[in-house]
């Protein structure tokens, strides 16, 4: 057994000092008050340390825009037809790509990793553990993930427009945009009640591999992670979800403190970010910090993120401290990377918070995780340590 010693503990769900986090076999036993190791056989000295749970960064490239290659090696985007359900972004991840090391530098355990936005339907995510060697034993991608496909990734707004505006197909308008992704779920429903008939008469059928993905949108096992900045965007986001009673999230939701009211009605769940980036095209012309803090005022769920490598992954923790600086609370900012983060993915019963049962995922920070000066100072995965500063 472990024990790890914490001045100061953010659970995720609440701020605790001088308290003792027990793990075995790879998951958090209990949390007890005081600084007593019991029978641990093994004790990590965080005495002057803050313990967090490992960050979760609900949306990156993680793996498939790789540090240091050109951009044109991308993996992320296969802009060929923009209605593109069957791509798998496990058949594109480098685990070799240095940014993985950089996460855990960064105390960030724990991502999503999506096909890009130039097509309207661009294929399945995943989420992964960051963490490539465990036990001093090389990790494939396949023994990295938490859960995959995770979600089907869908865009609106000006990246499909411009990427096929230019091959002269459709879309060439938000118009457009919408119109392949209806058309994709009418295809979706007409092919699954194709293969119930036939499931249900014993007979065979013509499978689609794009069609049994959306199918699982369909279905309700997948939700559809909806790239959207502009506040139009998203209204058509939620439209088309509840046109067809799909599962959602909105992502980057840049103008969603213009409508902030709307998404507290819809129960929309929000990745905000990546606001620490330039306003590099017309879309993000209305971006600020003042996007989480508004979406928390009107009480809509959100998560924080990097969208890395449009930030780089280790910054997670500086994106954090520039919306407290704008407003937002230091707790519901750290529950934006922690326990807010697993919610929005549907991975809150495994991670998110420092909790009996779950993954022993945890980060030891030298000084105040939402103080660009603090270092992490130890990474742990499954209870192990994957990441020592010293």
């Amino acid at each position: 057994m472990k024990a790890i010693l914490a001045g100061t503990l953010v659970t995720g769900r609440e701020t605790l000092s001088n308290a003792t986090v027990f793990v075995e076999n790879g998951k958090f036993t209990r949390v007890e008050p005081g600084l007593d190791p019991k029978d641990a056989t093994d004790v990590i000295d965080g005495r002057s340390c803050v313990v967090t749970p490992g960050f979760i960064d609900a949306h990156t490239h993680i793996g498939t825009y790789c540090e240091g290659f050109p951009e044109d090696m991308g993996d992320s985007n296969d802009m060929v037809d923009p209605i593109a359900p069957q791509l798998r972004i496990i058949d594109a991840v480098y685990p070799d790509d240095t940014a993985f090391a950089d996460a855990l530098a960064g105390g960030v355990t724990c991502v999503q990793t999506l096909p890009g936005s130039g097509n309207v339907i661009g294929g399945q995510g995943a989420i992964i553990k960051t963490c490539t060697v465990h036990g001093g034993v090389r990790r494939t991608i396949d023994q990295m993930i938490v859960k995959a496909p995770s979600s089907m990734k869908a865009a609106l707004g000006e990246n499909p427009v411009r990427v096929y505006k230019a091959k002269q197909k459709l879309p060439n308008t938000r118009m457009g945009s919408a119109a392949l992704l209806r058309q994709a779920f009418v295809n979706a429903g007409n092919y699954r009640i194709k293969e119930i008939n036939a499931k249900s008469k014993s007979e065979g059928y013509e499978r689609n591999i794009g069609l049994d993905a959306l199918s699982l949108v369909i279905d309700g096992d997948l939700p559809l992670c909806i790239h959207a900045h502009r506040s139009d965007d998203i209204a058509t986001a939620i439209r088309i979800a509840e046109e067809f009673d799909l599962a959602y999230t909105i992502e980057h939701c840049t103008e969603g403190h213009l409508i902030a009211p709307f998404l507290a009605e819809k129960k929309v769940r929000a990745a905000i970010g990546p606001t620490l980036s330039a306003k590099t095209k017309l879309e993000l012309r209305n971006k600020t910090w003042e996007t989480p803090v508004a979406l928390w005022r009107a009480g809509v769920h959100f998560c924080i993120i990097t969208d890395h490598p449009v930030i780089p992954i280790e910054h997670l923790s500086v994106c954090l401290s520039l919306a407290v600086r704008a407003g937002l609370p230091r707790d519901e900012a750290l529950r934006a990377v922690t326990l807010s983060a697993a919610e929005h993915l549907g991975i809150e019963r495994r991670l998110g918070s420092i909790e009996k049962d779950k993954d022993a995922d945890l980060v030891l920070w030298d000084g105040d995780p939402l103080d660009a000066r603090s270092h992490v100072v130890r990474t742990m995965i499954d209870g192990e340590v994957v990441y020592s500063r010293e």
